[in-house]
């Protein structure tokens, strides 16, 4: 469907031909008519499917420039998904000179009360800094008109449920509310029950997020295989953008480092990271100047970033859902796209749970031999050294190459150069991984228990911690707070809590039915 078929105004449609955008993706084809009829809506997609043009395109078309009171509020789990949200809805609604300001835990509060003193139409923000500024008096949502959730389900097994009321109840019983969720949980239909009215829901199948454009590979390793693998498949498949998912804050550290040593140009990023040094990892990656982003599950959820051309699951996730978020990084805006992820023996149930949600079966991926890895490396120093030979500026060196062609002969020159150029053999830069513990063994990771990846807490300045630690990042009181649990709350056979699991802090269940309209798309 057309942006132009949708009914919004021109200033909007605008905005959006600005933007690249030409045909409306199914979750906005989905939700955009209904919000702008003025009904509750819940839609179910996943990242990377359209979801703040979705909620964006509406809240914006019903903004009164002329009113500088806040008409909008949009409530993210994540600094990083509030300053996206922030930014495209600043992009879509430039035309229509709609004010959008954000705010999050971790940055300077002085400055973000003189912003909202200067009279946003539209809020974005992270639930703790937002009760902070409701507190302080310094927000005021007594005109907002469009409320909406966004990564809802996230949002509730980081904690923030009782932030999420508190924030509402500040906000007008006639208000619009829209939710956006990847996934359907109880505790998501009693917030439609609570706080919407009749809301539609618009489901997108998690099948067309795996995409026919994503070619989809697993490799059979034992634990202390799988560094020397990927590097070897890094140099053999020449990735333009490549994003590496690890479990747990310390897997990424390591792997941030050891491919640095071999000569890739990476780092990483997870929960601990200042917001200053995420944000600049992120522009380096975004601008080209890194070519690997290595991330946990929690740091990376939410981003917008286009061009990646491969995704490597370095540790396959407990949970299916977030395989599809991960791999729904590539493939995009019609691209082709290739996910591998590493699995070990025991850790095969986790695989064929994947390959049900998704309805994809992976392909079976012989690793590449050092011989293979080894070509791979001189292919791409020889195209490296051809762009420089194209671009030419070697007049100051010329002398010096003829008094070397006197000694050496051409080819030990060129071999030479060769090797200069290319990246060093795994075996001569040996690196260590420390072995993380393998997923419970017959466990499905399904939708429900413990949801993997590395949600803790941190009360701390707003971030997130990847792995279940007690203790926080310090910061700024005002951060977004979230509760962590040290204690293993589900014993079994005495084992210790696996790294990044977490106590389920969602509400009991209820006898309040709920029933909503379902369009699946």
């Amino acid at each position: 469907m057309k942006f132009e078929e949708l009914g919004l105004v021109p200033e909007l449609l605008s905005a959006v031909k600005q933007s690249g955008f030409e045909e409306a993706t199914p979750v906005q084809a989905g939700t955009i008519p209904l919000a702008l009829e003025g009904k509750d809506v819940i839609g179910q997609a996943q990242t990377g499917t359209g979801k703040t043009a979705a909620f964006g395109l509406p809240m914006l078309q019903k903004i009164d420039p002329k009113n500088r009171s806040v008409q909008g509020l949009v409530i993210a789990p994540t600094r990083e998904l509030a300053i996206q949200t922030q930014e495209e809805l600043y992009r879509l609604g430039r035309d229509k000179r709609v004010r959008v300001q954000v705010v999050y835990g971790g940055a300077d509060i002085g400055r973000q009360i003189r912003a909202l003193k200067d009279g946003p139409h539209i809020v974005v923000g992270t639930p703790g800094r937002l009760i902070d500024h409701i507190n302080r008096k310094t927000l005021k949502l007594e005109n907002v008109e469009t409320l909406v959730l966004d990564e809802a389900d996230e949002m509730l097994n980081m904690g923030f449920l009782e932030d999420i009321e508190k924030i509402i109840a500040q906000t007008p019983a006639n208000r619009q509310t829209l939710l956006f969720s990847a996934t359907m949980p109880d505790p998501i239909k009693r917030i439609g029950v609570k706080f919407m009215k009749n809301p539609e829901h618009v489901a997108i199948k998690a099948t067309e997020m795996t995409a026919n454009l994503i070619d989809q590979y697993y490799v059979r390793s034992k634990d202390f295989e799988k560094f020397d693998f990927m590097t070897r498949l890094l140099d053999v498949q020449s990735p333009e953008l490549t994003i590496v998912f690890g479990r747990t804050k310390r897997r990424v550290d390591e792997l941030a480092r050891g491919l640095e040593l071999r000569g890739y140009k990476a780092e990483g990023i997870h929960g601990d990271l200042s917001q200053q040094k995420r944000m600049s990892v992120l522009k380096a990656f975004k601008s080209g100047r890194l070519d690997i982003l290595v991330a946990t599950d929690v740091a990376a959820r939410g981003l917008d970033i286009s061009g990646v051309t491969h995704v490597y699951n370095f540790d396959i996730p407990q949970d299916p859902e977030s395989y599809v978020h991960r791999i729904g990084r590539t493939g995009r805006a019609g691209k082709d796209g290739m996910s591998v992820t590493f699995v070990t023996p025991n850790e095969m149930s986790y695989l064929h749970t994947i390959e049900n949600l998704t309805k994809k079966k992976m392909t079976a991926l012989r690793p590449p031999s050092q011989k293979e890895a080894i070509e791979g490396q001189i292919g791409a120093a020889i195209e490296t050294i051809q762009g420089q030979l194209q671009a030419n500026g070697l007049e100051n060196y010329q002398a010096a190459a003829s008094e070397l062609l006197e000694q050496y002969t051409a080819e030990d020159i060129a071999a030479l150069l060769v090797k200069s150029v290319a990246k060093e053999s795994s075996e001569e830069v040996p690196v260590k991984i420390t072995p993380e513990r393998p997923l419970p063994a017959g466990k499905r990771g399904g939708n429900g228990g413990n949801r993997g990846g590395n949600r803790g807490g941190n009360r701390g300045g707003g971030g997130r911690r990847d792995n279940n630690r007690s203790g926080g990042n310090g910061g700024n009181r005002g951060g977004d707070r979230r509760r962590s649990n040290s204690s293993w709350d589900n014993k079994q056979g005495g084992k210790k809590r696996p790294e990044g699991a977490k106590k389920s802090t969602a509400p009991k269940k209820g006898n309040r039915d709920f029933v909503i309209r379902t369009t699946n798309k």
